[in-house]
């Protein structure tokens, strides 16, 4: 499955030759074999004791294909969605070079979320890990409808990123939006009082605050804030509902 979901993107996107392109991709191979294996040891359980560039891009681009595949369709829009993702976040030579790594390191393996999201969970700041599962439902959301299989799928992988329940209640809440959506957001019951919900408002925009992600690429830096203002709405809409 994931080497016809990467031929698809190398084919749509990723055609144009270039010494600068196989440059940048001999790098990453190269930086791949002195880690010895680099993505490898993400799909097969190899321990390390931090997470590269390469190797970060590569194990987020592997857990977007489950995603995308996780209803039986490829969807253009969720396709297009990834595609800007990866520009936007790191320029489009450095997206064209992962998408076509991608496509030549895993296209003959298994890959596996649980083993990506160990991985993952064990190198990377636990805001980093909530912005990846943001950008997974993004990803859901494209084409305008977040199904059961790909919520169900995006579930199983915040448990392997040790994300704790809550907090994917929280995150899920700012796509599905049901009656109590704006509680869910701030990880708080309807009967919690005024004050209650003063306090997980300050508690939970420390928590998506953008700064969290000062490290990251600008387009985690976006998706911090898309969570931040989340919260911001789900605050007023409580408001709203109580008069205050």
């Amino acid at each position: 499955m994931i080497k016809w979901l990467a031929a698809i993107l190398g084919y749509m996107y990723f055609r144009f030759p270039g010494a600068i392109l196989g440059f940048i991709i001999g790098s990453l191979l190269d930086n791949y074999i002195r880690s010895s294996g680099g993505v490898f040891s993400s799909l097969f359980g190899e321990q390390k004791q931090s997470v590269s560039p390469g190797d970060f891009e590569l194990n987020l681009l592997s857990l977007c294909s489950i995603v995308i595949k996780a209803d039986g369709q490829v969807s253009q829009k969720e396709l297009d969605y990834v595609r800007s993702y990866f520009v936007q976040a790191y320029g489009k030579e450095r997206a064209n070079a992962t998408f076509r790594t991608f496509n030549e390191v895993v296209k003959n393996r298994q890959v596996s979320a649980s083993n990506i999201g160990r991985y993952l969970a064990a190198r990377t700041k636990y805001p980093t890990r909530l912005q990846i599962l943001h950008f997974l439902f993004g990803i859901a959301q494209a084409d305008g409808h977040v199904s059961e299989a790909e919520a169900e799928i995006i579930k199983n992988i915040a448990g392997y990123l040790q994300i704790g329940h809550r907090d994917f209640e929280s995150i899920k809440a700012m796509f599905f939006k049901n009656a109590d959506y704006a509680y869910t957001i701030l990880e708080i019951d309807k009967s919690a009082s005024d004050a209650e919900v003063k306090k997980a408002y300050r508690r939970m925009a420390k928590k998506y605050h953008p700064d969290k992600l000062g490290h990251m690429d600008e387009a985690y830096k976006k998706g911090a804030q898309e969570k931040f203002t989340k919260v911001q709405e789900a605050y007023e809409q409580i408001q709203k509902e109580r008069g205050l």
